[in-house]
């Protein structure tokens, strides 16, 4: 393997995966993510080496399941296929059964499907199997991320079909997001920093110190989502530069490309900086 392949264009040192620092502040282990290197530098952080790392992965799904310790959830559901590790994880930790949302033709039993539309316009077919969910099951639905919602819409629709009620869905960046959310948004309408002139009409408190928010793009997914779960919120297009200039440290190489570089309005390199003001959703 090339130096490259092993420390990545950021010039990071390889990983140790026998030691954690000795203080653990929170959120340690987002630094061991990096920017990809294949491809067109789109600011897209790999989370595999986390993954990797045996504290930094127990200490991320300890931070992400620690809101909904004392919740009524009956079983986990992951979305395939990044949203297994996670979830398998979270089933683990709360001990609680893990349910896979597969794409479809990959489960050999009988199964219920739904289509759905991804991040890339296109339109996909998912499946549970058919006797996973019972009526009045709660869910937590789990992800890697959640980009324009589309995959996740879908999979919500796909365990109330069967009378399931997802109680709560959760990606990656809510470890990310609930780090910044004690900061309000930068001159968000929806903020309780924002002067009240500058307040939207029927604004609430969504965004103050302290309460977070999963956001996520302006789509039709994503709207559908904030409609039925009362911490998202779509993150308006005036608001996307504030959004993208907010980086972590891994994104530091992306900060000096020019304006004809921006990623596409909805490219998935997106959802990570929109995403870091919030947190786990549960429904309106």
């Amino acid at each position: 393997m090339t130096a490259r392949g092993l420390a990545g264009s950021t010039g990071a040192l390889p990983m140790d995966l026998r030691t954690a620092p000795a203080s653990r502040e929170q959120g340690w282990y987002l630094k061991l993510m990096a920017p990809n290197i294949k491809g067109p530098t789109y600011a897209w952080l790999d989370p595999s080496r986390l993954y990797c790392h045996p504290q930094a992965l127990h200490d991320c799904v300890e931070d992400l399941v620690q809101p909904f310790w004392n919740d009524a959830i009956d079983q986990v559901v992951g979305i395939d296929a990044m949203g297994f590790i996670l979830g398998a994880a979270i089933a683990v930790t709360l001990q609680k059964g893990f349910v896979a949302i597969r794409k479809v033709g990959h489960l050999c039993v009988e199964t219920f499907t739904q289509t759905y539309r991804d991040y890339s316009a296109r339109d996909k077919v998912m499946e549970i199997r058919t006797d996973a969910i019972r009526p009045g099951l709660r869910v937590l639905l789990v992800d890697q991320w959640v980009e324009t919602g589309g995959t996740m819409r879908g999979a919500i629709q796909l365990v109330e079909r069967q009378g399931g009620v997802v109680a709560v869905y959760l990606r990656l960046p809510d470890c990310i997001t609930r780090i910044f959310a004690t900061r309000p948004l930068p001159r968000c309408s929806n903020c309780s920093s924002s002067p009240p002139t500058q307040r939207a009409p029927g604004w609430r408190a969504r965004c103050r110190p302290g309460i977070a928010a999963i956001c996520i793009e302006d789509s039709d997914s994503g709207r559908w989502l904030k409609s039925h779960y009362k911490w998202s919120h779509c993150v308006p297009p005036h608001l996307m530069p504030q959004f993208n200039a907010h980086q972590l440290d891994s994104f530091q190489a992306f900060r000096s490309r020019p304006p004809s570089e921006e990623q596409p309005q909805g490219h998935p390199s997106r959802i990570l900086t929109q995403a870091r003001q919030g947190v786990g959703s549960t429904p309106a």
